[in-house]
């Protein structure tokens, strides 16, 4: 098979495999009905014009029978007035429309003929038309209760063309899902790090635990110099108070214990947030 036969014959294959897939048997049974009827209808239409062309084969027989009969009178007429020769040209022409008549007979014989065979053939293809319609009818419908059949059941399993698009579409729409939600678990792990901190920052890590260091190294300087002032108070305040009793000063003591320590809290939380 040369290169051009192998080429027709595949793009015939591809082009007949497209004109499966395309074809609709209900559209086609009712096209080749159709076509069923437009040839009854042609078979009708010859029969009508060859019955026209007997009919009139059948008025010129008539008049042809009425000239032979009118020259029989002009035969018997010129005889009576010894006219042998009129009556001689009389009967030839009677015999001229005989020949003719009996030609007209054969033909109208013969269209009568063609036309029976037409008759019959258009009774025979108008029963087989009538027939083919029945079956079209019982076709369609079983071919449409089967595609009825094949979606509802594609729909149930899940395998036709609508179901396996939206099935494809919650697959997607699930892994788009599982990918925002990875995105977002990262970006919070991220902040939590303080990876996005250190990316809007100017200053490196080294010098962040410096300040860090210097902060810590001020609050402890500011811790011993409260804890300075809190112990001079606390002397002044039991040299003018000698002759309270010791129960008294243990109290003051306690007081004041809490009153640093609260301090020291606050400090470590303005410390805590600043570093934040």
């Amino acid at each position: 098979m040369g290169i051009l036969s192998r080429t027709s014959y595949v793009i015939r294959s591809k082009v007949n495999s497209l004109l499966n897939r395309a074809e609709d048997p209900t559209e086609t049974l009712d096209y080749s009905y159709e076509k069923m009827r437009d040839e009854l209808q042609q078979v009708k239409q010859g029969i009508a014009d060859l019955t026209t062309q007997k009919k009139r084969l059948e008025i010129q027989k008539r008049r042809l029978e009425e000239n032979v009969e009118k020259h029989n009178d002009q035969a018997r007429e010129a005889v009576q007035q010894d006219r042998e020769d009129l009556a001689r040209k009389a009967l030839e022409k009677k015999q001229a429309k005989m020949s003719q008549i009996e030609e007209l007979e054969t033909q109208i014989a013969s269209l009568q003929e063609t036309q029976d065979q037409l008759v019959n053939k258009k009774d025979e293809l108008q029963s087989r038309i009538e027939e083919f319609r029945t079956k079209k009818e019982t076709m369609k419908a079983r071919y449409e209760a089967a595609e009825a059949s094949s979606r509802v059941s594609e729909a149930m399993t899940g395998v036709g063309d609508e179901m396996a698009d939206v099935g494809r579409a919650l697959e997607r729409a699930e892994e788009q899902t599982d990918e925002m939600e990875a995105r977002s678990a990262a970006m919070d792990e991220l902040m939590d790090s303080g990876a996005f901190d250190d990316a809007l920052s100017d200053k490196d890590s080294i010098e962040r635990e410096l300040e860090a260091g210097r902060t810590s190294a001020e609050v402890d300087t500011e811790l011993g110099t409260l804890k300075a002032e809190m112990g001079k108070s606390s002397g002044s305040s039991s040299s003018k108070s000698a002759s309270a009793s010791d129960a008294d000063v243990d109290v003051e003591t306690d007081v004041a214990d809490e009153k640093v320590e609260a301090e020291l809290e606050e400090l470590k939380n303005e410390d805590d947030s600043s570093s934040s």
